[in-house]
């Protein structure tokens, strides 16, 4: 053993237990609109910082103390006042938009609420299902959201040529996976001449994108509860989308059939997807890598095998990607990415003649 390869090792392993604890610490900075209240105050007290969120300030003390020590919070001993950077505070608030990390620290604590399910499934096989995860549906809708908001209409539709024309004169759309509805929402706004569908097995979450679509007066934007490896439709649409979503699909490739059934002749598809490659070895330089696979092990593919599904979980990679696409009837498959975007690849994929 070579003892500084052990010290060496020992450190980062107290970085990575201090970054954990202090995930949690982060997430609960989110959720109380701290960071977001700090980042419009000055240096404060604790109980300044306390009276101005509305919190109990004992409890902002000591999240303080972790924000301090953590390097996240400036500190004034003297005057025992906290500050946040406007450096971090582009990182951390809701106003930082599609650069807010903050919102991503509140996945700890939710997979971690399956932590005993997840060690039974490594004794015993089989999986944890979608019912176990009661907040992944709204985070998911926060997370998606401000994306979709930032970039889905400049950005991501025009990676497809020709799209923006044809959708202002007129198409038929399906969404698959559609969550609470927000690409389906923001697509209609956009381009009220077309008729956008959308598509997802989760009643509250189709309750919710109907909410929105109502309040928005939107007449061209419907959604149904529906399973995406049963649509069931023949040509009826020209254009689909499936926002990060395919990887957690039970039958991801009957899904991908039924999509490419659903198409009319040179329809398109569009897939959002993780951006990682199928092999392994080409993903430990993926600065992401680390999070994708415990998100996969901790959700994607454990919900997927719960209901004797394919498991593919998040990392299936660029290569099973595109040979499930081609199996499925797809030609002419692009993938494409938005500067910015480490997340995700953009396949963009033709119904084969």
């Amino acid at each position: 053993m070579t003892e500084s390869k052990a010290e060496a090792f020992s450190g980062k392993l107290l970085e990575i237990l201090n970054g954990g604890m202090l995930s949690l610490m982060i997430s609960v900075g989110h959720q109380t609109r701290l960071f977001d209240v700090m980042s419009e105050m000055q240096a404060a007290t604790s109980a300044e910082i306390a009276f101005a969120a509305g919190l109990n300030e004992r409890y902002v003390r000591e999240w303080l103390g972790a924000m301090v020590t953590g390097k996240i919070i400036d500190y004034e001993p003297k005057d025992q006042k906290y500050f946040l950077p406007k450096e971090h505070a582009a990182f951390i608030t809701r106003s930082a938009g599609i650069d807010n990390l903050a919102l991503f620290a509140q996945y700890i604590p939710l997979l971690g609420n399956v932590e005993q399910e997840i060690v039974k499934c490594f004794k015993n096989g089989g999986g944890v299902p979608y019912s176990a995860y009661p907040r992944f549906q709204q985070l998911q809708a926060e997370e998606t959201s401000r994306v979709f908001d930032a970039r889905l209409v400049s950005q991501i539709i025009p990676l497809v040529g020709g799209l923006e024309e044809k959708l202002r004169s007129g198409m038929d759309v399906l969404d698959i996976g559609c969550g609470q509805g927000r690409a389906v929402n923001l697509m209609a706004k956009a381009f009220p001449n077309s008729r956008f569908t959308g598509y997802d097995i989760s009643a509250q979450g189709i309750e919710a994108a109907r909410n929105e679509a109502r309040n928005a007066g939107l007449t061209n934007a419907c959604f149904e509860v529906r399973n995406a490896a049963e649509i069931g439709e023949y040509k009826k649409y020209d254009f689909i989308t499936a926002f990060d979503t395919i990887h957690d699909q039970a039958k991801p490739a009957a899904v991908l059939a039924e999509v490419c059934n659903a198409l009319r002749d040179e329809g398109t598809f569009l897939m959002q997807d993780i951006a990682a490659s199928s092999h392994l070895a080409e993903n430990i330089a993926n600065p992401l890598a680390p999070t994708l696979y415990t998100i996969s092990t901790m959700h994607c593919m454990t919900v997927s095998l719960a209901y004797n599904g394919e498991g593919l979980g998040t990392v299936w990679g660029r290569q099973k990607a595109e040979q499930m696409l081609a199996e499925a009837g797809f030609s002419d498959i692009q993938v494409k990415e938005i500067p910015g975007d480490i997340l995700n690849y953009y396949y963009i994929s033709r119904k084969s003649p």
